[in-house]
């Protein structure tokens, strides 16, 4: 079992609500590897090598399983347990876009849904993979009595967004992949399944898709979508949002964390007149620091083999870099000049819209989005409003009078492919 505590009550709500202590087994084991390849090489037990493991595989568990205490929004508010316990089955689940860890499940649940003898249709199911810890971004307490389980809390983590897995085992199924965008995900309609949403929320909620979620709709009633970012390939990159707010990965973490998470913790950012405390503890900040770091080492995915043509690629770099002036603002090795501009809401290829994303931000500008890993999380632009690559060239040529021939469009795009 992962080590667990509870804290006592901390949104004084008189429940106990879950958080995550410090995987001590977990991270002793990596940083007892991590020194056993320093000693060889001559280091020594007080190596920042090994200090740094520690903090990634720290910031990992926390990424996968930290709630941060949100039971208190996710159980006591919006009773998503009872929801889950009524009416959400497994193939419910995945329809939505939640995914199953498959390395969480023993042989007896592998067997089982593969002979069928695993009811895929039952509620029930769905709590006992919550109580294997399966469900991506999703962790429950299950209580047994009278030898039935019953769900009785239920919190959710940044994997929930922000992970995805690889479907080796079935569609949904597989191996986890953190910070890959899950554009399968639909958060409205899973928020809005919640019976303490009133019928027009749920109306505003369930209109946006697979894929997006607007983390400011709860903060100004305002409806206007984005898609979910992946959380890899940040290395090196200060404004890591849409819109540049924070100047590290830890100022969105807390926002999302308090904000959206309902997390027990605090926020505040006069520039979006915004002050939020959630409980009496804080169990978001003394987190903060390893969670950035293990985000910080996720590298963007390789493009898959096959995915693009070389020889076009080839040609591509040579549009990107010069009739299609698109090195101007994603320079450099990160492909981005975020870390020294941000850009009015006219140099966005999604812009105008009503309402403008970057009005509802605390910077009112955009970044420029760095491209590695680009194949893996269409649609493209903060609202997803270019469905593939080609469509990103072809706006762009548009929008800028670029004059770009045909073949220059696909090579063009078969680059954007590759990276």
């Amino acid at each position: 079992m992962r080590d667990r505590m509870y804290a006592n009550d901390p949104a004084g709500t008189g429940r106990a609500t879950r958080t995550r202590s410090f995987p001590t087994w977990l991270v002793a084991a990596s940083a007892a590897g991590a020194l056993s390849a320093v000693a060889g090489c001559g280091g020594s037990s007080d190596d920042p090598l090994v200090a740094q493991a520690a903090l990634v595989e720290q910031g990992k568990q926390t990424f996968r399983f930290d709630t941060f205490g949100d039971e208190a929004r996710w159980t006591d508010t919006l009773r998503m347990h009872e929801v889950i316990s009524a009416a959400v089955d497994p193939v419910t689940a995945l329809s939505v876009g939640l995914k199953v860890d498959a390395d969480a499940l023993p042989r007896t649940v592998i067997d089982g849904i593969q002979n069928g003898s695993v009811d895929l249709t039952s509620p029930a199911t769905t709590v006992a993979l919550l109580k294997l810890d399966a469900v991506v971004g999703l962790e429950g307490t299950v209580e047994t009595v009278g030898g039935v389980d019953r769900l009785v809390s239920v919190g959710v983590t940044c994997a929930l967004c922000h992970s995805t897995v690889d479907d080796s085992f079935a569609p949904g199924i597989g191996k986890r992949l953190d910070g890959w965008a899950n554009r399968d995900l639909d958060p409205g309609a899973i928020i809005a399944l919640s019976p303490a949403i009133d019928a027009q929320t749920k109306t505003i909620l369930n209109a946006w898709g697979k894929g997006k979620y607007d983390p400011r709709f709860n903060v100004d009633g305002i409806s206007n979508p984005v898609v979910i970012p992946p959380a890899y390939g940040l290395e090196g990159i200060h404004s890591v949002t849409f819109t540049g707010d924070g100047n590290e990965p830890a100022y969105w973490n807390r926002y999302v964390a308090v904000v959206q998470m309902g997390g027990q913790g605090s926020f505040s950012d006069p520039r979006l007149n915004l002050s939020v405390t959630n409980g009496t503890q804080d169990l978001v900040s003394g987190k903060l620091p390893a969670l950035q770091a293990y985000q910080l080492s996720l590298a963007a995915p390789p493009a898959p083999a096959g995915s693009f043509d070389a020889a076009a690629a080839a040609r591509g770099k040579l549009v990107f870099d010069g009739a299609g002036q698109c090195a101007s603002c994603h320079s450099g090795t990160l492909f981005t000049d975020a870390n020294s501009t941000l850009h009015p809401p006219a140099d966005s290829m999604a812009e105008p819209e009503s309402p403008s994303y970057a009005s509802r931000s605390a910077t009112g500008l955009y970044r420029t989005a760095p491209l590695k890993g680009l194949w893996q999380h269409a649609p493209y632009f903060h609202n997803g409003s270019a469905a593939t690559l080609d469509d990103v060239v072809r706006i762009y040529d548009t929008r800028r009078s670029l004059g770009l021939s045909e073949q220059q469009l696909s090579d063009l795009a078969h680059y954007l492919r590759s990276l």
